[in-house]
């Protein structure tokens, strides 16, 4: 969802990274871990239940997905990659880039959905 100045992304989270979240007062994600060069926000709600209750469940025993918004202007950087079906639409945000991203989040980072086995 969009208005002129903020869009709605969402990501699906583990207790860890929402653990981080909440530590950060909702106001950011986490550092990427070495491992993970790249932060992946989707574009919405319907792909991130699906990674959520599809992987994170089973790697984790529970998943979460949060919404966020963030200033239009600046996600304009960011070219819409689709990694499959028409919902699969996603941005990458190198782990590099993730604190200018934080910067850019309008509001705090809620938790939309939870999921366990």
């Amino acid at each position: 969802m969009q208005t002129n100045e903020t869009t709605y992304l969402y990501r699906p989270v583990n207790q860890v990274e929402l653990d981080l979240i909440e530590q950060s007062n909702w106001t950011k994600f986490p550092p990427r871990l070495p491992q993970q060069p790249i932060f992946y926000p989707v574009m919405n709600e319907e792909y991130a239940i699906q990674i959520s209750e599809r992987w994170n469940v089973n790697a984790y025993g529970v998943g979460y997905v949060t919404k966020f918004a963030v200033k239009t202007n600046y996600l304009s950087k960011f070219k819409i990659q689709n990694v499959g079906g028409e919902i699969h639409n996603e941005l990458w945000v190198l782990a590099e880039e993730l604190d200018e991203f934080n910067s850019n989040i309008v509001g705090k980072i809620e938790v939309t959905k939870e999921f366990r086995k």
